[in-house]
């Protein structure tokens, strides 16, 4: 999962990017609504962490821009308002969830992946793909009823697969939701976290599509 911070504290920002990129999410960080407003025009955003008081623009203003443009990702808001008018107002411009400051990280974590869930239509933190299994809430694979150890991006990248089996995946939105919007990535990185992917959870099953991107198969084709 690709997430997109925007938040003007930073402190706030580094203890949620520290605490999300520990248990394996892509996260990117921003601290105004201009830069926000880019990522998520540009970028593959799963979900977005919004504050509300940002420098150059109320988020609750943005919020009601997104949704205007029928920009539906899901929208966690983070608000250090604590009046129930302020809350109920962004529910009504369109967030999914919303919390208090100041909060504890397991809550905001649970509720990351309750709207994760929400979105994509599971009820489960847990993906079952043949032989392979992935643990959202754990951010852990089984391969083969055997724990497979995976790097952070290794890990978002397997995750993405599995949340779009059987479909063709573009190399350019597969790199966001490995690197969010970073510069200076080096033109083969993409390719790299494939391979040690293939070699962790079988070869057959990530086929690459020339000079477009990647289809994941729902079941190893090696064991058909």
């Amino acid at each position: 999962m690709f997430i997109l911070l925007v938040e003007d504290d930073p402190f706030i920002a580094k203890s949620i990017q520290l605490a999300l990129r520990h248990l394996n999410f892509s996260i990117e960080h921003v601290s105004s609504a201009k830069d926000a407003n880019y990522y998520i025009q540009n970028t593959s955003v799963d979900l977005c962490l919004l504050d509300l008081g940002l420098p150059d623009q109320d988020g609750l203003d943005l919020l009601k821009i997104w949704r205007e443009k029928n920009i539906h990702l899901p929208v966690l808001v983070l608000t250090a308002r604590n009046k129930t008018q302020d809350c109920v107002e962004a529910l009504n411009l369109g967030a999914d969830d919303y919390l208090t400051k100041p909060f504890e990280l397991p809550e905001l974590i649970a509720r990351i992946h309750a709207l994760g869930r929400r979105h994509r239509g599971y009820a489960s933190n847990i993906i079952t793909l043949g032989d392979l299994t992935l643990d959202k809430a754990a951010q852990i694979v089984f391969y083969k009823n055997e724990q497979v150890p995976l790097a952070r991006r290794e890990y978002a990248l397997l995750e993405t697969f599995m949340l779009h089996p059987n479909q063709v995946l573009k190399n350019d939105v597969l790199i966001d939701k490995v690197y969010g919007f970073q510069e200076n990535i080096e033109s083969n990185a993409l390719n790299v976290h494939v391979f040690y992917l293939r070699q962790k959870i079988g070869t057959e099953r990530i086929q690459t599509i020339r000079g477009v991107g990647y289809l994941f198969h729902a079941k190893d084709e090696s064991e058909s």
